[in-house]
């Protein structure tokens, strides 16, 4: 029996633009459902689970990034922002939010399709329960490889897609330094200064929930002219 499509989720408040990729996306092999603003995607998100979510930045009322923002407090589900803007730090922006990538308007709906796959790609497949788990201990939090589950105490520290991607990379180069050009390839993207930069922002995202001061890293630490490694205790 084969695996259900991927469920994504369209936000955007152009109704043409929400209509040529629901149909696309769907000749592609998705089942797609769509929203036209924030509230909208709130009504919907609260009754379905979604493999993926791509919304539009620039939207009327609550944008693309406070949304964003307002769902990483209890959604992992993987974003990919749609903008209009060309200015780096604006995309830098949808990424510290919570954000798993971004894609510039305009765009021709293959490269959409290929991000969207390159992000389900990182997600993690699920492990057998008889699998007996590896931990990393990493002070007071502690990573589980065999099952991608960050914990502090009892309680779950949420990953995005991109975040648990990483820690899957680290785990399989410990304490040795993994590149950032590395990093940008095996994260599916493409190639040049601003994907690293965009690495950057998604490390120090990470360090915020695995070390107690993410400005001075004891964990996930900065190797000067060779990239970041994962050293825990």
């Amino acid at each position: 029996m084969s695996d259900p499509a991927p469920h994504l989720l369209i936000v955007d408040d152009d109704e043409r633009i929400r209509g040529l990729l629901r149909k696309f996306l769907a000749r592609n092999g998705f089942l797609v459902s769509v929203a036209r603003d924030a509230a909208h995607a709130r009504r919907v998100l609260a009754g379905l689970e979604f493999d993926l979510i791509v919304l539009d930045v620039m939207m009327p009322g609550e944008d693309g990034v406070e949304l964003t923002r307002a769902l990483r407090a209890d959604l992992s589900t993987p974003i990919l922002l749609l903008t209009a803007k060309g200015e780096t730090e604006d995309r830098i922006a949808g990424l510290e939010a919570g954000a798993d990538d971004y894609l510039p308007k305009p765009f021709e709906p293959k490269e959409l399709l290929l991000r969207i796959n390159a992000i389900l790609r990182r997600m993690p497949e699920p492990e057998p329960e008889t699998t007996v788990p590896k931990i990393l201990q990493l002070g007071p939090v502690r990573y589980d490889i065999e099952r991608s589950e960050l914990m502090s105490g009892e309680e779950t520290i949420r990953l995005t897609a991109t975040e648990t991607q990483l820690m899957r990379i680290f785990s399989e180069h410990l304490r040795k330094p993994v590149s950032r050009t590395k990093l940008v390839e095996d994260l599916g993207r493409d190639k040049g200064q601003a994907q690293e930069r965009a690495v950057d922002v998604q490390i120090t995202r990470l360090r915020r929930k695995i070390e107690a001061d993410p400005k001075q890293p004891r964990y996930l630490q900065t190797v000067r002219g060779e990239g970041y490694m994962l050293t825990p205790d």
